[in-house]
C-alpha cells in the first residue's frame, strides 16, 4: 500500500490532538473516565482524515462506511456520557489513580489517554487501506458493509434496551434478561464486534490481498471486549453482588446471541 504512511501519521496525529486536550480537562476534574467518551472519535477521527485524503466521491460503500462510522461515534460518545453523567471517575480508573498516587494525573496522559489514541489509531487500520485502495465494489466489500451496519444497530438496540431497564422500576438486584440481552449477555459487544469484523471486510473487499494484516483491527477490538475491558471486567464479582445473576449466566451465552437454555 504505498502512498498510505503520510495519511496513516496523520491520522494518528487526529487521535492525539483529540486525546490532549481531553486529557486536560480530565486533570482539571480529576475524572480520567473522559477517556471512554472520546473513545469512538479516537477511532472516528483518523476515518475521516484518511477520507479527506483520499478520492472516494461516488463510491456508495464509501459513503456507507462513513455514514455508519460516524452514526456508530457519535450515538456511543453521547450514550457513554449520558451514562456517566454525574456518577464521577469510573472504578477501574478510580483503581487506576489510588494505585499510583499523586502522579496519577500526569501519568494518565500516556497510560490512559496516550495509550487509548495509540491503539484507537490501529484499530483504523481498515479505515485506512480502504479509502486508500483504487476499487471498492465486490460481494465482500458489500457483505462487509451490512454487517458494519448490522453491528452498529445492535449495538445500538442492546444499549437502549439496557438504559431502559435501569431507568424503570426494579426490584433489588434484578437482572436484565429481556430482549436481546436474554440470547447473549453481553450483545452490545457483539455488535461492536461485528462492526469491525464488517469494517475489516470491506477493506478486504477493497484491497484484496494487502489488507489482510489489518485483521489486526477487529481481532483487537474482540479481544479487548472479551478479555480485557469487556466481559471479563463486567462479570468480576458480580455472582456475588447479584446472585440472580448466577441463574442468568448459567442460561445465557456470554457473547454470540443464542436461545436460551430453559434450565440453569
Amino acid at each position: 500500500m504505498y502512498g498510505t504512511a503520510p495519511p496513516a501519521l496523520a491520522g494518528l496525529a487526529v487521535a492525539v490532538a483529540i486525546a490532549l486536550p481531553t486529557w486536560g480537562v480530565s486533570v482539571l476534574r480529576r475524572d480520567a473516565s473522559l477517556a471512554d467518551r472520546v473513545w469512538p472519535w479516537l477511532i472516528a477521527g483518523p476515518g475521516l482524515a484518511y477520507a479527506a485524503h483520499f478520492p472516494w466521491r461516488g463510491s456508495p460503500l464509501a459513503g456507507a462506511l462513513l455514514a455508519v462510522l460516524v452514526a456508530w461515534a457519535l450515538r456511543l460518545s453521547l450514550y457513554l456520557t449520558w451514562r456517566n453523567w454525574g456518577h464521577g471517575e469510573d472504578s477501574r480508573y478510580r483503581a487506576m489513580r489510588e494505585a499510583r498516587g499523586p502522579t496519577f494525573a500526569w501519568q494518565s496522559v500516556y497510560v490512559v489517554f496516550g495509550l487509548q489514541a495509540v491503539i484507537a489509531w490501529l484499530v483504523s487500520a481498515p479505515l485506512l487501506v480502504f479509502f486508500a485502495a483504487g476499487q471498492r465494489g465486490g460481494a465482500v466489500a458489500a457483505l462487509g458493509a451490512a454487517l458494519a451496519t448490522f453491528g452498529a444497530l445492535f449495538s445500538a438496540v442492546a444499549d437502549a434496551q439496557l438504559a431502559r431497564f435501569l431507568r424503570g422500576a426494579r426490584a433489588p438486584g434484578a437482572v436484565m434478561d429481556r430482549g436481546l440481552w436474554a440470547w447473549s449477555r453481553h450483545p452490545n459487544y457483539f455488535g461492536e464486534a461485528c462492526l469491525w469484523w464488517g469494517f475489516w471486510l470491506m477493506a478486504l473487499g477493497a484491497a484484496g490481498a494487502a489488507a489482510w494484516w489489518t485483521v489486526l483491527s477487529p481481532v483487537l477490538m474482540t479481544w479487548l471486549l472479551l478479555k480485557v475491558s469487556g466481559v471479563v471486567l463486567l462479570e468480576q464479582g458480580m455472582a456475588q453482588r447479584r446472585p440472580a445473576y448466577r441463574d442468568y449466566a448459567a442460561r445465557t451465552s456470554a457473547f454470540v446471541p443464542w436461545p436460551p437454555r430453559r434450565s440453569a
